[in-house]
């Protein structure tokens, strides 16, 4: 062992090469799955789409047992909770046996809800901005960011379909990109 591999410098060197892989590994994943989003975005979409919509079916269908199950063997419920908990269980249960029932069109109204509610978030923040921009140091900006934030939204609003594949297309991008960076720092960790 030389004077400068000491056994604190051997963990550290190991760490900074754990790190490396790790970097390296998540960039190249992103950016593989980035160019699937954005040179497959049908493909892609309908992949994590029905996934998404198969997760939410098999939560409502869990749920939904869990509130029967406690209407059924809570102690102490009064009558009308153990009514209330058995309704919301059988709707539970329904709305996830229609969700698994058509995964597709599932997915495709989790879309179109995300995108409306991106949507009514970015009105919101382009009207904060603008309640905002008074107090702000750079008051231009906010106002600036108020009004693209607005109309963001709006068009989101109005064409959210639209709005979905464009959103789609953006974080394809981003994928690439931030893979790209993660990949460069991969060589830079340690250095």
């Amino acid at each position: 062992m030389s004077v400068t591999d000491t056994p604190e410098r051997t963990v550290e060197s190991r760490a900074t090469d754990g790190a490396r892989v790790l970097f390296g590994v998540g960039g190249l994943i992103a950016i593989v799955l980035g160019l699937f989003v954005i040179f497959a975005p049908k493909a892609s979409a309908g992949v994590t789409l029905t996934i998404i919509a198969a997760l939410i079916g098999i939560y409502a269908i869990v749920t939904g047992i869990v509130y029967v199950g406690t209407a059924i063997f809570a102690r102490g419920v009064g009558g009308w909770s153990r009514v209330g908990h058995i309704l919301l269980g059988v709707l539970y249960v329904v709305g996830g046996v229609i969700i698994m029932s058509n995964l597709v069109f599932a997915g495709v109204v989790t879309a179109l809800m995300f995108s409306i509610m991106v949507g009514i978030l970015w009105i919101f923040e382009g009207v904060l901005a603008f309640a905002t921009a008074a107090q702000s140091d750079s008051k231009v900006w906010s106002i600036i960011y108020g009004i693209i934030s607005l109309v963001a939204g709006v068009v989101l609003l109005l064409s959210p379909m639209m709005g979905a594949v464009t959103l789609w297309w953006l974080l394809g991008i981003s994928m690439v990109v931030l893979g790209v960076v993660q990949v460069v720092r991969a060589f830079r960790v340690g250095k």
